[in-house]
């Protein structure tokens, strides 16, 4: 029995010792459980909504006051006209537009019937529906309230529209949201292990020792996969537009580049990794594990970016695909032009370079 508890306690000292066990053990499940417990959930808090108000009489002012009121919704401006509200759309600064049309308290009283626009970006249909519903119940609860929650005559008609996404097909939100996935993760993967398989090969030193520029080694391992994952995305929008009827309403040329963008800065990203590893296990779980988790939870295609605390969504803003998924709704759904997605553009092409220059940097020319 001493002999048994003596391996037992040799045991624990082998744990306590290796703080990568320890981190598997105590680490990952408290960032799981922060993690899901704030960033997984269908309920969406603070959303930046806008409201047209033709109105400005006493009824629109009590509804608008009851919309700010709830944690669900943020006012980020009460005076917008339909020009305004239609360009904050396109802009994706805005989820949700109320409009009060004129005499609104005047008809409600007079006439016993009013009518509120509600327009939602439907490009996600689940936020859609979950911030019509929302708005569609704080009205009724103002009805309510004037009726005394008796059976009354007056009425107020929720009018809900649904732009870029009328028919609230969920292939809107998804076809953009796996090719995000899949391509950062293809490639990352595929070129991660490239130049851990010369290493662990032997052939590195073959090519160490060439008259090629080290930059040069590492372009050409990207190449290959760059090319490949070109071919990938086409077979993924033929499907898309065939199968499944979603629309590219913007430029094909346009969404090329910034797919290819995307991929330039998964395969960077790839090289890194494989110049910061010695060997393809490694690699590959550093590949898998290290990009799954954050491109699935902080693209925006699955949860809500805007549920999340600050430190998460600032976290988001450093994620790549998070800009390509943006980008890729704004030209199929949306039709826009690269004038309003530059700076989508413009953070993808930097993250681009910047790893692609660590990765140059980290590439070792001599074999310890």
């Amino acid at each position: 029995m001493n002999q048994f508890l003596l391996f037992v306690r040799k045991e624990f000292y082998h744990v306590f010792r290796d703080p990568k066990t320890l981190l598997l053990l105590f680490g990952m499940p408290i960032a799981q459980i922060i993690l899901f417990g704030f960033a997984l959930t269908n309920e969406i808090k603070n959303s930046t909504i806008v409201i047209a108000d033709y109105a400005n009489d006493i009824a629109s002012h009590q509804i608008i006051e009851k919309l700010a009121a709830s944690n669900n919704f943020e006012i980020q401006n009460q005076n917008l006209s339909h020009v305004e509200i239609e360009g904050a759309f396109k802009k994706g600064d805005i989820k949700l537009a109320i409009v009060f049309p004129a005499n609104f308290n005047n008809d409600l009283l007079h006439t016993n019937n009013a009518q509120v626009q509600i327009i939602a970006d439907a490009s996600d249909p689940n936020t859609a529906n979950t911030l019509t519903n929302y708005a569609s119940t704080i009205i009724k609860d103002y009805q309510r309230e004037l009726t005394g929650n008796i059976m009354a005559p007056l009425q107020i008609n929720t009018n809900v529209r649904m732009i870029y996404n009328p028919e609230l097909k969920g292939v809107f939100n998804f076809v953009p949201g796996v090719m995000a996935l899949v391509l950062l993760l293809v490639c990352v993967l595929m070129t991660s292990v490239s130049i851990v398989r010369e290493k662990e090969s032997g052939t590195m030193e073959v090519l160490l020792v060439s008259p090629f520029n080290p930059i040069l080694v590492i372009i050409s391992k990207a190449v290959p996969y760059f090319f490949l994952s070109i071919i990938n995305l086409t077979v993924i929008l033929v499907l898309s537009t065939t199968l499944m009827g979603m629309p590219i309403n913007g430029s094909i040329g346009l969404l090329y580049f910034e797919s290819s963008l995307l991929i330039l800065c998964a395969l960077s990203l790839g090289l890194l990794i494989s110049n910061s590893t010695d060997s393809q296990q490694a690699a590959m779980l550093i590949s898998l594990m290290g990009m799954l988790l954050p491109v699935m939870m902080f693209t925006g295609f699955m949860f809500p970016l805007e549920n999340m605390p600050t430190g998460l969504q600032l976290f988001a803003n450093i994620v790549p695909s998070k800009w390509y998924y943006i980008a890729v709704k704004s030209i199929m759904i949306k039709g826009l032009g690269l004038s309003e997605i530059w700076r989508e553009t413009l953070i993808l092409a930097g993250m681009t370079a910047v790893l692609l220059t660590i990765s140059n940097r980290k590439f070792k020319i001599r074999l310890s």
